[in-house]
């Protein structure tokens, strides 16, 4: 009996088109955030259906190479790298400690004052991202409707537009906060240094992600508070086994978290682990400051949920600011402290009387009429973008057995360096090439992080980032060599 071979099945003609285009983009023919040719076009381009295109673009969408932008058309998806290795947890500390007195975040601080640099060290957008000339007229025609608002005191918690378009914002995230427990701060660095204050005496211990961010370290030590730094994964966020161990054996006072995009990691807590470390707070009846200025700079299509979505007591005090979205320099923050509200507010009182209304109304007009959403929107793929070719550069130009953080929102890249580069070192050697960067060492309480450095990435990617970036490279290879 003669047997026939059996024919090859005949892939569909959009997979073809599909693989075709995914192999444009990964020989970097075509980059993130470039636009490709409309259906339409690349039909006439193919000879082929405008049905067949459209399978092609849903297909590679599925896959995550594309995305589809309202009215817009079709984009070249930024992707972080997959196959690098993350950084590593770092172990739990076997007491709390004060917050030594350091001259590196000083010196860190002053040249980041400075404008003559390249500013890789500093959690900071490049200005041109923001929309300054709408912010600039709305900001004009505030003071010309009311011009005595400049020769009175702020004495207020809140404008209420403000709070109430706050309020609406948090609603449409999953989480229901009445407009009215809202206090407006100067800036969220305000808004935690009164909720730690609300919550807090001095000597204190007080629990927190590891690696933290130095800004946090630095409200604590003005505080005189203890810190314990809790070991916390890359990408899902706080430890929950060590948290646990923290409160059974410690006596924390309250604990300060960034479930969404931490800084300086970039991880983020899936939602049923922010749910996990409320109950355990509830267990042990113990206050949260939440830091959520990061939360709006999702790159996927949900805002996640702050901690503060699952507060049925009032434990968790919610901060966050426009810092980073939408107006650095005007400093409008927010705290919804829950049942501290009375607490807080007279800590405001004491600390800044209130907050200028001259400013919370420029912010207040800009959310109801300024397209908000559209700026995010195009906010979030600049930050999406600059992410994935820092991340390539960093995996091109540093040492072999760099690791590297993944985050799915923010701006911020935390980057472990093989364990023969000092990172304190690498800043002294950076900065005479005018670079300035965040070493680990500024992370911690402990002599902790050494290979360890933070790099801004919310800076349009250009040929004076990417020379900067190889220096980095150069200088972290001269070390290990």
């Amino acid at each position: 009996m003669i047997q026939t071979l059996a024919t090859p099945k005949q892939v569909p003609l959009y997979v073809t088109l599909a693989d075709e285009l995914q192999a444009l983009v990964e020989q970097g023919t075509l980059r993130p955030g470039h636009r490709v040719p409309s259906v339409r076009r690349m039909a006439l381009q193919r000879d082929v259906s405008i049905s067949t295109v459209i399978q092609a673009y849903t297909l590679l969408e599925n896959r995550g190479v594309l995305e589809a932008r309202p009215q817009s058309g079709y984009y070249v998806r930024a992707r972080l790298p997959s196959d690098a290795p993350e950084p590593r947890m770092a172990r739990p500390m076997a007491k709390a400690s004060y917050v030594g007195v350091t001259d590196l975040t000083a010196e860190i601080m002053m040249i980041a004052a400075g404008t003559h640099h390249v500013p890789l060290g500093e959690a900071c957008p490049d200005p041109s991202l923001f929309p300054n000339k709408k912010l600039a007229r709305l900001l004009g025609a505030v003071g010309r409707d009311d011009p005595m608002a400049m020769g009175r005191y702020a004495m207020n918690s809140a404008y209420d537009p403000l709070t109430r378009e706050i309020a609406r914002r948090y609603l449409q995230a999953g989480t229901p906060l009445a407009h009215d427990e809202l206090v407006i701060t100067i800036g969220c660095t305000e808004a935690l240094n009164l909720s730690l204050r609300a919550i807090t005496k001095p000597g204190d211990t007080v629990a927190l992600e590891s690696p933290a961010y130095f800004g946090f370290l630095q409200i604590i030590q003005s505080l005189n508070l203890k810190v314990l730094e809790v070991p916390t994964d890359p990408r899902t966020g706080i430890c929950l086994d060590a948290m646990r161990d923290a409160l059974e054996h410690h006596d924390v006072k309250a604990v300060l978290v960034m479930p969404s995009y931490q800084n300086p990691l970039g991880s983020c807590m899936p939602d049923e682990k922010k749910e996990q470390l409320y109950r355990l707070l509830a267990e042990f009846d113990v206050p949260a400051v939440e830091d959520d200025i990061y939360g709006d700079l999702h790159f996927g299509e949900r805002r996640p949920k702050p901690l503060k979505a699952w507060d049925t007591d009032g434990r968790v005090l919610l901060c966050s600011s426009f810092g980073k979205t939408l107006a650095p320099s005007l400093r409008v923050g927010w705290c919804a402290p829950g049942r501290y509200l009375e607490r807080v507010r007279r800590l405001k009182f004491t600390n800044t009387l209130g907050s200028p209304v001259v400013l919370q109304k420029t912010v207040s007009d800009f959310l109801r009429n300024g397209g908000y959403d559209h700026h995010l929107r195009s906010l979030r793929r600049a930050y999406q973008n600059q992410l994935h070719l820092f991340s390539q550069a960093v995996l091109r130009h540093f040492p072999e057995g760099t690791r590297l953080s993944r985050p799915q929102g923010g701006f911020i890249l935390w980057i472990e360096l093989p364990p023969g580069v000092d990172t304190l070192r690498l800043h002294r050697d950076a900065w005479k090439h005018r670079i300035n960067i965040a070493p680990g060492a500024l992370f911690s309480v402990k002599d902790r992080y050494r290979n360890c450095l933070r790099l801004n990435c919310g800076l349009p990617w250009n040929e004076a980032i990417e020379s900067a970036v190889r220096t980095l490279g150069e200088l972290a290879r001269a070390q290990v060599a």
